[in-house]
């Protein structure tokens, strides 16, 4: 397979399309701006194509809007276009989309993992939106699981005692 292939069946992005880039552990999101190029959040040190290694985005509170060719960016990991709020937020027309892009690349800016990351960045270009599902998927997998441990225990105690009962 080649770098960065896509996983879409149909021509090349257009301006303004949010690019999902399937990192190992998580989805990385740029938004394409035109001949092969996107614009995304990385790391202060993270190169183009870091793939797996831009995990490590999660432990720093900074990030550089770069602009690199989407193949090395995506590196070995597929990509695809995918606009998903498409049907619940109007997409800004794509010149201003490409525009404001554009004026933030080389500018250092905030970054947190659960409310500053690239797919708030992205969806905040494209609908005027900032949201991450990734952010929001994972807390309500972190509150299932929790739950889910909090009764486990709950029913060990509860046989736990059944148990002493018995025995008395």
């Amino acid at each position: 397979m080649a770098s960065g292939q896509s996983l879409m069946p149909w021509p090349e992005p257009k301006p303004g399309d949010l690019i999902e880039i399937f990192r190992p552990i998580y989805s990385h999101w740029a938004i394409y701006v035109g001949d092969g190029y996107v614009i995304h959040l990385a790391p202060p040190s993270e190169f183009a194509g870091a793939g797996a290694a831009s995990i490590m985005s999660a432990l720093t509170d900074k990030a550089i809007v770069k602009k690199e060719l989407l193949c090395d960016v995506a590196g070995k990991d597929k990509y695809q276009v995918n606009n998903k709020h498409d049907g619940e937020y109007t997409p800004l027309p794509p010149s201003k989309i490409v525009k404001r892009a554009e004026e933030l690349v080389g500018q250092e800016v905030l970054y947190k993992l659960t409310s500053e990351n690239c797919e708030h960045f992205v969806n905040e270009l494209r609908y005027g939106v900032s949201r991450s599902d990734q952010v929001t998927d994972a807390i309500k997998a972190a509150s299932i699981a929790a739950g889910l441990g909090l009764a486990t225990v709950g029913l060990i105690g509860l046989m736990c005692s059944r148990n002493k009962k018995q025995k008395q």
